[in-house]
């Protein structure tokens, strides 16, 4: 169970390199900031670290410029051997962010290109229009969804695959537990089925999660030899679901998550530094109902750090758009007893279903049943042969009463268990164990 961190902003890095992220910029050691925090992701009962983009670019990260060296306004090698070290001691394994699908222009390889244009030795790592080109002309390359500073990586190029392999042996080598693949939806399956068997070869144990939006995750998975994908249709489900007062749209999503557990474990979430934070989209009060269904459904799940205080944030579609969900966070984290009384109990909830999700281990690969099922009343069983935990869940301005699915105790929400039936109070949720 992740803990996510978008660095840059976490540590409050300037939103610009200077200059353009040469190896020349001067080194802030901003990420012991992070490691500052690790205790409490271990408080929470999460047991991994996963890091946005560390390594060097001209901005937001994902313009990278070296792969191979910490970006400077975060520090150096030290500093990151330093924070993977903490993280492991504390019984976290830490996932790296590998933007693999293109490059900032900054990049030697692609630099390489407007100097000497198609003579280039990298000019075959880039998707390029030559056509008129002259010396001194802008190179007309293919960039990633419109963004000109990101200049898309030409996949079928082995130089791109031998570059991928020996960037993450690199870093698995200085002792990371996995990579989380940014973009790899545009990124040919193929590709990542001959990079990732490489790695694998020299380290068995990484594991591979694919930046995956739409499409079938099933095929991509067994395609590519990636280990899992984002669960962003679970996401939808679950916060749109909620918004609209709609629980078909909610239990459509988790049949089709369902479908997907024959295949691969998905990586699940109700936030991260792309969306929208949690209780922006659904309501501070109603954040319980979507962590309840984020930690008693299969999958592999991350907390968006900061979501675990019902922290607000709304994702605007223009430049600078992410900057309200990647704050900077304080040094260290806040006293509990100093917070608002509704970030309190957003904190207390993550502990409790967190807690029962390490109680319950088996939940990971658990298959989850819809048992009720209304515009505005959910109930959900996740079973074994041996055990069952049981979400009930109400959106209405009234209480409800709905079928505890042979639940017997109740571990927590704000319901009560009445013999078969589990009463909710007016927006109630509970958890019951049978």
């Amino acid at each position: 169970m992740w803990w996510q961190v978008y660095p840059l902003g976490f540590t409050g890095a300037p939103a610009e390199a200077d200059p353009d992220g040469t190896a020349d910029a001067d080194v802030v050691h901003r990420l012991p900031r992070v490691a500052a925090w690790l205790d409490h992701a271990v408080s929470l009962g999460l047991n991994g670290l996963a890091l946005g983009p560390v390594f060097a670019s001209q901005s937001h990260g994902y313009d990278t410029v070296d792969h191979l060296r910490v970006d400077p306004r975060l520090g150096d090698d030290a500093d990151l051997d330093a924070l993977v070290a903490a993280a492991h001691d504390r019984g976290l394994r830490v996932l790296l962010d590998g933007v693999f699908n293109h490059v900032g222009r900054g990049h030697p390889a692609f630099r390489a290109l407007e100097t000497d244009g198609p003579d280039a030795a990298t000019a075959g790592m880039f998707r390029v229009d030559w056509t008129g080109w002259q010396p001194g002309d802008p190179v007309r390359a293919e960039v990633f969804e419109g963004h000109e500073r990101l200049v898309a990586l030409d996949h079928g190029s082995p130089a791109v695959v031998d570059l991928v392999v020996s960037v993450m042996r690199h870093w698995l080598d200085r002792g990371v537990d996995g990579w989380r693949l940014d973009a790899a939806y545009a990124v040919p399956p193929h590709f990542w089925a001959e990079v990732l068997p490489q790695v694998r070869a020299t380290h068995p144990d990484a594991w591979f999660v694919g930046e995956v939006i739409h499409g079938d995750g099933a095929d991509v998975v067994r395609r590519s030899t990636m280990d899992s994908l984002t669960a962003y249709e679970l996401w939808q489900g679950s916060w749109h679901g909620i918004v609209d007062r709609n629980f078909f749209e909610l239990a459509h999503a988790l049949g089709r998550h369902r479908d997907l557990l024959d295949t691969y474990l998905p990586a699940t979430f109700v936030g991260n530094h792309d969306v929208t934070r949690i209780a922006s989209a659904v309501g501070v009060d109603l954040v319980p109902h979507a962590l309840a269904v984020l930690f008693t459904v299969a999958g592999v799940p991350t907390v968006y750090a900061g979501d675990e205080y019902g922290w607000t944030g709304v994702k605007e579609e223009r430049l600078g758009g992410d900057d309200a969900v990647r704050p900077e966070f304080p040094p260290q984290p806040p006293d509990p007893d100093t917070l608002p009384q509704e970030q309190r109990a957003v904190l207390q909830t993550h502990h409790d279903l967190i807690g029962l999700r390490r109680r319950h281990p088996w939940l990971v690969r658990g298959r989850t049943d819809v048992v009720e099922l209304t515009n505005t009343a959910l109930v959900l069983r996740t079973a074994t042969a041996d055990a069952a935990v049981v979400v009930a869940l109400n959106l209405a301005d009234d209480p409800v009463v709905l079928p505890a699915a042979d639940a017997r105790h109740l571990d927590c929400g704000s319901g009560s268990l009445d013999g078969s039936e589990v009463r909710l109070p007016p927006r109630g949720w509970a958890v019951l164990t049978s």
